[in-house]
C-alpha cells in the first residue's frame, strides 16, 4: 500500500471514529444516561452486598465500574489495572475484596455479568484508548492495551455486558491483520 493511500486510510479512519464518538455521546444524552447515572447503578446493586469480617481480614464485595469496585457503603476500591485486564473484567461483575490486616487488597472475582463478544477498531482519543463498535466508542484499560500490544487502527475482539450499556469493555483478543488479499501479515518479516 502506498504511502500516500495509508494517510487517505488514517484521515478517514480518523474521521470516521470522531463521528462515532460524537453520536456515541449524542445517543446517550438522548437515552438521558450519564457517568453519574452509570454510578449510581453500580452503588445501587452494590447495597445489596456484604461487607464482613474473617481471620485473614475485612472483606467487602462490591460491583465493577470499568476501572473500580463499588462497595455496599458506595466507596470506590482502585483495582490494579493489571488484574482487571487478565481477568478481562466488565462492568457489572460482582468481585470480593479481602483488605488484609497489613493493609493489602486481595480480589476475586465472584459473580461475571452475562457477557457478548464484539469486534471493533482500537483507537486513541483524549488520553484514552477506546474500541469503536457498532457506532459506539468503548474505553478499555491501558494495561489491557499494553499485554496485546495492541496498535490504532488494530482490530478486537472486545467484551462487554450483554443486558445493558456500559462505557466500558475487556480486550479479549486483537485479531491477525490480513492484507488486501486477505492473507494474514506477519509484521516481524518487514
Amino acid at each position: 500500500m502506498a504511502k500516500a493511500s495509508k494517510i487517505a486510510l488514517v484521515q478517514e479512519m480518523l474521521e470516521s471514529a470522531e463521528a462515532s464518538i460524537r453520536s456515541a455521546k449524542q445517543l446517550l444524552l438522548d437515552l438521558g444516561i450519564t457517568k453519574s447515572d452509570l454510578k449510581e447503578k453500580y452503588s445501587k446493586s452494590a447495597e445489596e452486598l456484604s461487607t464482613t469480617s474473617s481471620p485473614e481480614g475485612k472483606i467487602v464485595e462490591g460491583v465493577f465500574d470499568g476501572q473500580n469496585m463499588i462497595g455496599p457503603d458506595k466507596r470506590t476500591y482502585p483495582v490494579p489495572a493489571n488484574y482487571a485486564s487478565k481477568s478481562k473484567l466488565v462492568p457489572g461483575d460482582i468481585l470480593k475484596l479481602t483488605i488484609q490486616d497489613d493493609g493489602g487488597f486481595i480480589y476475586k472475582q465472584i459473580g461475571p455479568t452475562e457477557r457478548k463478544n464484539i469486534v471493533g477498531t482500537l483507537t486513541y482519543e483524549d488520553g484514552q484508548y477506546k474500541v469503536l463498535a457498532g457506532g459506539k466508542a468503548y474505553k478499555v484499560l491501558l494495561a489491557s492495551v499494553t499485554y496485546f500490544r495492541a496498535e490504532v487502527g488494530d482490530k478486537v475482539t472486545l467484551i462487554i455486558p450483554e443486558l445493558e450499556d456500559s462505557q466500558w469493555g475487556a480486550i479479549e483478543n486483537v485479531l491477525p491483520k490480513v492484507d488486501d488479499d486477505g492473507n494474514e501479515v506477519d509484521l516481524n518479516t518487514f
